[in-house]
């Protein structure tokens, strides 16, 4: 068995299909996420909104509003940058795009102005809106109960918040990890072009190489699990490079949790390996046949997992939760995820477990189908 090991990987070092699929391609890709999304998260960092404020007669009238823009454009991390300046100025910036809206005290009205909609202005249209309702508010209660003005508005700026918001992660969100962990998850399930191999290598109505395995004088499972064996080690090797060139190359986060992503890899690609395995050994056609069947559902699930449109793994998950858990790419994904953003491993755990389901089923169904696999004549 150690002799048709060793010599099994030496053919599998010489095939240029077993070390492109599963290493370069996924290689590739990652350089070409890299260059794609390398500053999507830098558009989500908050950047102060400049604000134009026309500086007249009625805004000095007002000068709670000039309070709240004045607390609201302090500290480091203030939300305006405020310019006061006459109305044809703001007009020109706002036209010249070097503000993203400018406000106008008329009379009793404030008014806001922008020419476009995104969440620059939601924002400023939003403080506008709290600070009317408050000011709103605080006329009704002083219509009623004019005694104490100084209390009511000395409490304005004490607010008090009654909801403590508790994360259950001390991880930062990064929507671009997804789309690496996915690669991960495809390049471990293209191992399963290796395992495809080692099947349709002993199946001896294939090829004449198939045919020469079976009638020599050894068992037809040995060589199988020598040859998967092989192949396991090579896949497992070219998944740890691609993990390394993500880790110390391309500066990918995977959370301080090392040895379940280790655990994770192994783990993964062995259930790629065996998918391919049950693949071969279940669909009776032609190798390019099996290759295709292969290729689409590995990819089907990549896309349901989030590789191509990172929305539909959440649209799944909350539509279909049956088909997250039926699809081994995207638990193999989750499991990654769930080690970098959550603290504990309940959720890695149970991802995992499912997955080993899936391995240990595809093996299963592999030894039952070709342990019985005869031939009339070779």
């Amino acid at each position: 068995m150690w002799h048709i090991f060793v010599y099994r990987l030496k053919c599998l070092l010489r095939d240029k299909e077993s070390l492109f699929w599963p290493m370069v391609f996924p290689l590739i890709l990652a350089m070409f996420f890299q260059l794609a999304f390398s500053n999507l998260n830098k558009g989500e960092i908050f950047q102060t909104i400049e604000l134009a404020v026309v500086e007249n007669e009625d805004l000095q009238n007002e000068p709670y509003l000039k309070t709240a823009l004045a607390q609201a454009s302090v500290g480091e991390s203030k939300l305006f940058h405020l310019t006061f300046t006459s109305q044809a100025e703001a007009e020109k910036l706002l036209q010249e795009n070097a503000v993203s809206g400018y406000l106008e005290v008329t009379g009793k009205q404030v008014k806001l102005f922008v020419n476009d909609t995104g969440i620059r202005q939601s924002i400023i249209k939003s403080f506008l809106d709290n600070y009317l309702q408050t000011a709103a508010t605080v006329n009704t209660i002083l219509a009623k109960n004019p005694q104490k003005p100084e209390q009511l508005l000395s409490r304005l700026s004490e607010r008090r918040q009654f909801v403590a918001e508790v994360s259950g992660t001390s991880a930062e969100p990064n929507s671009i990890l997804n789309y690496f962990y996915t690669l991960i998850a495809m390049a471990c399930f293209y191992g399963g072009f290796l395992g495809l191999n080692e099947v349709s290598r002993i199946e001896a109505n294939l090829s004449p190489l198939a045919a020469r395995v079976n009638i020599a004088p050894v068992h037809k499972l040995k060589a199988f699990l020598a040859g998967f064996g092989a192949s396991w080690l090579l896949h497992l090797t070219e998944m740890f490079i691609l993990l390394c060139f993500l880790r110390y190359v391309l500066q990918i986060d995977f959370g301080p949790k090392s040895f379940y992503v280790v655990l994770t890899t192994i783990i993964g690609s062995f259930a790629g390996l065996s998918f391919g395995t049950f693949i071969s050994a279940l669909v009776k056609k032609a190798e390019n046949m099996k290759i295709a069947i292969l290729f689409t559902v590995t990819m089907t699930g990549c896309f349901l997992a989030g590789m191509m449109y990172a929305e539909i793994k959440y649209l799944v998950s909350r539509h279909v939760p049956v088909l997250a858990y039926l699809n081994p790419v995207n638990l193999l994904t989750d499991a990654y995820y769930s080690l970098y953003y959550y603290d504990t491993l309940n959720r890695y755990l149970q991802n995992l477990s499912v997955l080993i389901i899936f391995a240990l089923l595809f093996c299963l169904g592999t030894y039952l189908i070709i342990r019985r696999r005869k031939y009339a004549s070779l």
